[in-house]
């Protein structure tokens, strides 16, 4: 099985914050952020290449587009609680 690509933007992205963090003070993640994000990032990416490969180009689409919508909204809720649910990181 090939590794696909996509794959490698999960350190990518998560090098952001950890460089981010050595230049300010708003950024602020422990640990526990880092392993949360990567945890999603990486349902987001095996969900995305499992479509990749099962699905034709309409479909794909369409379901690519709902699987980084949920990942938005999940991350959104998790940073900064746009729902309101317990599930907010405040």
């Amino acid at each position: 099985m090939k590794l696909s690509p996509l794959y490698l933007a999960i350190p990518i992205l998560l090098a952001i914050p950890l460089v981010a963090m050595q230049f300010t003070d708003e950024v602020n993640w422990g640990a526990l952020d880092f392993l949360v994000m990567g945890g999603l990032l990486t349902i987001a990416a095996l969900a995305i290449d499992y479509i990749w490969r099962k699905y034709d180009p309409p479909v794909r689409a369409l379901l690519i587009i709902v699987i980084l919508s949920l990942f938005a909204l999940v991350w959104a809720e998790m940073a900064v609680g746009v729902l309101g649910t317990p599930f907010a990181g405040k």
